[in-house]
Order: C-alpha cells, then structure tokens, then sequence
C-alpha cells in the first residue's frame, strides 16, 4: 500500500512538526512548544513566515524587539519550566542570526533546549551574494550561521526540503535529551524554505516526550555508596540538575534522613528551601561562610547535577582536605567525572533515592550535622547585618535585596545574570519554593535580566517575578520592556543604579589595578550622562519611579505587586561596597609586571594563593 503524503513547503512542514510535539506536565498533556519567537527580515519572512501565520492559532508567534533578547526569553522560558517545555526562534540571515549567536552560547553553557532557525542563504546560489550575506573567498559553503556550530550541540544546514525529517528527528533528540540538551540550530536556506516536498503524514503523528529517567550503573552505586559510608565529613553539592529532574523533594529526603549538610550553586540555589535545618546555602566563590566551611573539611562531596564550575570549587581550591572524593551524580558522563569524581551516571532524581534506600539506617556522625547547622545559623545572623537598612547615603546591594527580600512571597522569583548582583544574592537571597531563584550564572550575560524575566512569567505566569538588574545591563538591553507591556506579562524590574559597572571596578582594584573605563566617572569623557532611567522605562509603557531611600523602595514594591502591568523602580546604590563576609579565592591572574606597587602586592598575594592551592 502507498505510502500516505501531504505536499507541503519545508516551512509548513516544520511548522506542523513542531505543533504535534507534546509532553505531560502534572498529568496534562501540553504542546512541546509553547510558541516560536520571530523577527522577520527577507531570509524567513515569506518561508517560514507564511507557515507560522498558517498555523497561528495552535503554535503561537510572539514578536520582539532584538534577536538576541527574544531568544534569552526561549531560555529563561525552558529553565523556568524545568526543561519540560521550550520554544523556538527564528530571524532572517545576517545580523538577526548573528544577534543569537550570543544567546545560544547562554543555552549552551546551561544546558537547557532552544531551537534556532535562522534564515540562511540561497541553496541554489543563483542569486549570490543576496543582501546580508558572508562570503567566504575560499569555501563556498560558509554562511554568517557558521557561528552556531560551537554554540550548538547540533546543526545542520537544511538544503533540499526532504533533509527536515532526519534534520528534526535529530534535533528533537538533542533538545529532550538529559544528558545532550542544549541548544539546536537548523539553518533554513531561504528558498529551501519554499520548496515543496511530498512529507509522509506519519511525520505529523503526535509524539509526547517524557524525562528519561537514567537509573546508577550497579557498580558505580556500590562504590559511592562505599564512600559516603565511610565519610566523616559528607557534603552534598546540589546543582542546576537538581532542579531540571525535579528532585527537590528528593533532595530534602536524603539530607534529612542522613543527616548530610547541602550548599547550592548559582544554578541550584532554591533546590532546597532557606528554611531546610541542613541548608547551608551558597558554595564558592560567592559562598556563605557556613558553606565553604564545610567544604574545606569535607572528606567526601556529593556533587549532584553541577557542572563544577570555577566559582563552585573556588577555582579548585575550596575542598581543601587532600583525600576529599568527589561522586558525580550527573546524567552526563562528562560533568561527572570531573575533578577526578567517582562518577555516578544517573538522573539526579532516580539517584538520589536510589543512594537513600543503599544507605538506608546510615547517618552522618551527629557532631559534623550539628556543628554545621551552628555554622548555619551564624551565617544568617551574619547575614541580617548587611541586608538589614542603614543610614548610609547610599545603600549597597545587599541592602536593596533585603528590601526586595522583606517585599517578596516564598511563591516568588527573584531573576539576574551578571555584574555584583548575582554574588550578593546567591550568598544573601533567602529562596523559597523550587525555581524561585533565577541566576544566568553560567555565562553570566549582561542583557538576559529583563529578557529573561520575560520568558520566566511567560512559563509561569501565576508567580511575580522580580528582575534585578544593574545599570549597565540594563543599558544593554532593555527593549523587551515593551514586550512584555506589549503581552501583558507583568514584570517588576528593580534597577540598581551605581553608574557603571561597580562589580568589574571593584574587581580591577583588587587586582592592583587603578579604578579605570568602568564606572562612568573613571572614563573619557567631555560630559557625564544623567540617565533617567525611570522616565525611559515609562516611554515603553512601564509604570516607573525612581525612589530616594530603602524605605521608598519597599513602598513602591509593595504597590508594585497590585499593577497590572509591568513596574520598574529605580534605586541609585553604592559602586564600592559588596558583601565582604563570606566568599572565596577566586585565580584571576594578575600581571607578573608592572609600574604599579598595588600590582605588585596584588601579584605577590595571587602567587601565594597560588601555591596555597597547588
């Protein structure tokens, strides 16, 4: 019997595919895809262009105002969600692909879906070099979406319309893989997009994608169950992985019932809540004392779903006993064998309860728990210090979150990427329910704060979100202000303004260095702006004010969560001051020569960190 067909271009073909991916989510079945975001330009917007607004009313199209922000939005959407859901983008060839090059590498470094369909080229070349194209003087083949390929786990290049099926097949795996996921970048050669082929309806069928849940290697349970057994002084790491495999609730369980002390990464901050007795909170570079305290002693570390990036182990200094063993709990063989870690390969759920019932009657010695949960409560007593108000001229960030914090519901999100925030509230922030605390840490990309505040309400819009964000990356991007007026995705944006960027200031000193090109002050200059960024903010449709002290800050929070549309409040904050309690080395190299004692100093106390590690 014939095979059944349906002639369509690549483009609608595409769009249908992407309509008939489902998943289930607390028992309902949803689209796969919430949507696809999309600028238009020549390169997509009479291929694929046509298909979306065909199928309009079942895959929605939503518009923004910069390629790369709507794409932080897909991001921000897909981690919110857990990576249970995601979303697509699409722009024409040139600049609007080239603009996503920058958010495909966020996704990339996190782990998290985002499929990418840039506009490409003509296949047939005929009319090369078309408007906005690379050309390559010595192969043929290379276009501006060549620049996906290190930031993408897979790509391809769509030249005849029948690649789509084994193109998307591939894409799709990648995209709901735990151990592969990431973004995807199909590049859609303008013509090829409107090309017709005869596709089989099988192509179209309803798929629902569920997590795989990768049970331990029997082996690998064995032996890491040997190690904690025989730990002294056990730690669990909980990363980002927690969180995508929902293992929160499993997470509690093991530290309870074994009586193991947790610390969260910038990723896995909220996997288990403030008021947990074995929270110690955030590990590193940016750490709590309490945290890093009992990295320093511990003897065996359970790193669960983390990357073990340079701020979480200090720059591989921070577990500081020299027999400590590191289990990689990870769904992915190359993070978990990192550090030389005994590795356990296995969703960080499956996992979990897998070690809890291998260890079942096993604790940790009640003096190591104990002395933690006293660290614990030091830290916090510590911690009220600074983000408690004062009677400075300026306040410092810290206490500008303690003013959000002191507004904020345990339902709530707090959200932001880069700059000083981030440190301050990864070791102040006091999360509650999973998923209220939103840090792009991983490559840390001044621009996401209010892009991806977008996408977070957008996955859940019942939640507040509140988007903290400094100057300048507020400065960076900020158009996506309008779009979320625009849907009627309410935000409440907090923008701390130092006048400049205090965080890399502060570094740079540190470093030796003289305070230069970072705040607006130490730059060229014939005059010094004066940014009224409320009243920008209000000429995208924002209701805004600026605000002169802590105490009008709370108020215009609190007003803030009743308007329905988005707020922003801007506060002016100290460039100078960070939370100086807490934390850890972090090996940023400083120059071996220089005219400047401070360099010098700096150079001679680098090198004894330096050894100190090594």
């Amino acid at each position: 019997m014939a095979m059944s067909t349906i002639r369509l271009t690549m483009a609608q073909a595409l769009v249908r595919a992407l309509a008939a991916q489902k998943t289930v989510v607390d028992g309902a079945t949803l689209p796969l895809f919430a949507g696809v975001w999309a600028i238009f330009g020549h390169g997509n917007v009479a291929g694929l262009g046509e298909a979306l607004y065909g199928l309009r009313d079942v895959m929605p199209t939503f518009r923004a105002h910069n390629e790369q922000a709507m794409a932080h939005a897909a991001i921000a959407f897909a981690k919110a969600s857990r990576r249970r859901r995601m979303m697509a983008v699409t722009s024409s060839i040139g600049p609007g692909a080239t603009n996503m090059v920058t958010a495909a590498a966020v996704a990339h470094v996190n782990r998290l879906p985002l499929l990418l369909l840039p506009g490409d080229v003509f296949a047939g070349r005929r009319p090369d070099p078309v408007l906005q194209q690379i050309e390559d003087f010595g192969d043929g083949t290379v276009s501006a979406n060549d620049c996906f390929k290190p930031v993408s786990r897979y790509f391809d290049r769509l030249t005849r319309p029948e690649q789509l099926i084994p193109a998307f097949e591939r894409a799709m795996q990648v995209l709901t893989d735990p151990a592969e996921c990431g973004p995807v970048t199909l590049a859609l050669c303008q013509d090829v997009q409107t090309e017709a082929y005869d596709y089989p309806e099988s192509f179209f069928a309803e798929r629902i994608w569920t997590p795989r849940r990768q049970r331990p290697d029997v082996n690998e349970l064995a032996q890491a169950v040997a190690l904690l057994k025989a730990a002294k002084r056990p730690l669990v790491v909980a990363g980002g992985g927690v969180l995508y495999s929902e293992a929160e609730a499993e997470l509690a369980r093991f530290c309870q019932e074994h009586g193991v002390p947790a610390a969260e990464t910038q990723a896995g901050k909220s996997a288990l809540p403030h008021e947990h007795p074995l929270n110690l909170g955030a590990i590193g570079v940016t750490g709590t004392a309490a945290a890093n305290e009992a990295a320093r002693q511990a003897d065996v570390v359970l790193a669960v779903g983390t990357r073990l990036q340079d701020f979480t182990t200090g720059s591989r200094a921070l577990f500081a006993d020299p027999g400590c063993r590191i289990i990689g709990l990870n769904t992915q063989a190359f993070d978990a064998g990192k550090h030389g870690a005994q590795p356990l390969l296995a969703d960080a759920r499956a996992g979990l309860g897998e070690l809890k019932t291998s260890l079942a009657g096993w604790r940790a010695p009640a003096a190591w728990s104990e002395a933690m949960q006293v660290a614990r409560t030091a830290w916090f007593a510590t911690a009220a210090r600074y983000t408690a108000p004062g009677n400075e001229p300026l306040p410092s960030d810290a206490q500008v979150i303690g003013a959000v914090q002191r507004q904020s519901l345990p339902s709530d999100v707090v959200l932001c990427a880069a700059g000083g925030l981030p440190g301050e509230l990864h070791k102040l922030w006091q999360a509650g329910a999973a998923g209220g605390y939103h840090m792009e840490y991983g490559y840390s990309c001044m621009g996401y704060e209010i892009a991806g505040g977008l996408g977070a309400k957008l996955a859940d819009p019942a939640r507040e979100v509140f988007v903290m964000v400094g100057d300048g990356s507020y400065l960076m991007m900020n158009s996506e202000i309008a779009t979320s007026v625009m849907l009627g995705l309410k935000l409440t944006i907090v923008v701390l303004d130092n006048r400049g960027f205090g965080c890399i200031n502060r570094l740079q000193n540190a470093t030796g260095g003289a305070s230069f090109n970072n705040l607006l002050r130490d730059t060229r200059h014939e005059t010094l702006p004066s940014i009224d960024f409320a009243a920008h903010a209000a000429s995208m449709g924002a209701i805004s004010r600026k605000v002169a002290s802590l105490s009008e800050l709370e108020g215009a929070l609190a007003e803030a969560r009743h308007h329905e549309r988005t707020s922003v409040v801007v506060i002016d904050t100290d460039p100078l001051v960070s939370t100086d309690a807490g934390g850890h080395w972090w090996d940023v190299a400083v120059p071996e020569v220089s005219v400047r004692d401070e360099v010098k100093a700096a150079r001679q106390r680098y090198e004894h960190a330096l050894q100190a590690r090594d």
